[in-house]
This record gives structure tokens, C-alpha cells and sequence, in this order.
């Protein structure tokens, strides 16, 4: 299976794995799925970052890759989605994120109960 992480997925498998429920962790840690830290995810970690919201003193580009996760671009195309969904969710970077898992058919893992609201598949 290829799966896209949430942010705060991201972050959680980083720092407190703890966090994440045990049948979620099993599949972010098994090799038989490729799973996804998106150029959102990066991006949000940034801003963030920036303007001091959140205090990032790792590159979350190589820490990704070192914990065995792959990189997942995000494309014109994907970001054409985002003009016909419905305003459930305010966050643009959730929003996006939704995006790119409905145009690249890949579930996202998350805690976001507002992403169910949405055509896209969650784990």
C-alpha cells in the first residue's frame, strides 16, 4: 500500500510514536508499504517554523528520508482539485493535503476526523 502521512503524523513518528495506535505505527514501520511525507508537509513545517509557530531546528527533508519515508511532490494538477472542494476544512495545508490524496489515489493517514468528510480515503 502507499499511503500519505498527515503533518502531525509526520511529527508523531518523529517524537512520540506513542501517540500513534498500534495498527497505524505497524504500517508506517512495515516495509511492505511506501509511505509518504508530502512537499505540504515540508512546506507547512517551514511557515510554520517561520513565523513561530513551531520551533524546527532538524531538516524535516533528511530526517524523512532517514526514517525510511519517501517524498511526495505536489503537482499542478493535484492543486487544480482545489478549486471544486467543499469548504469543510479552512486549513489550506489540510486542504491540500486532501487534494493530493483524491488526484494520487493514495489514502492518508491521519487524526483529522474533518477529512472523512471528503472523498478521500483515510487510515
Amino acid at each position: 500500500m502507499k499511503i500519505i502521512i498527515d503533518t502531525h503524523i509526520f511529527l508523531w513518528a518523529l517524537a512520540s510514536p506513542h501517540k500513534i495506535a498500534e495498527d497505524r505505527l505497524r504500517i508506517l514501520e512495515s516495509r511492505a508499504h511506501t509511505v509518504y511525507v508530502s512537499a505540504i508537509t515540508i512546506t507547512e513545517l517551514m511557515i510554520k517554523s517561520s513565523i513561530g509557530k513551531l520551533h524546527i531546528d532538524f531538516d524535516p527533508v533528511d530526517l524523512a528520508r532517514q526514517s525510511g519515508f519517501d517524498l511526495h511532490p505536489f503537482s499542478a494538477e493535484e492543486a487544480l482539485l482545489l478549486k471544486e472542494l467543499p469548504f469543510h476544512h479552512k486549513d489550506p495545508f489540510d486542504r491540500m493535503l486532501i487534494a493530493q490524496s483524491i488526484a494520487s489515489n493514495r489514502p492518508i493517514m491521519t487524526d483529522d476526523e474533518k477529512f472523512s468528510l471528503y472523498e478521500c480515503e483515510m487510515i
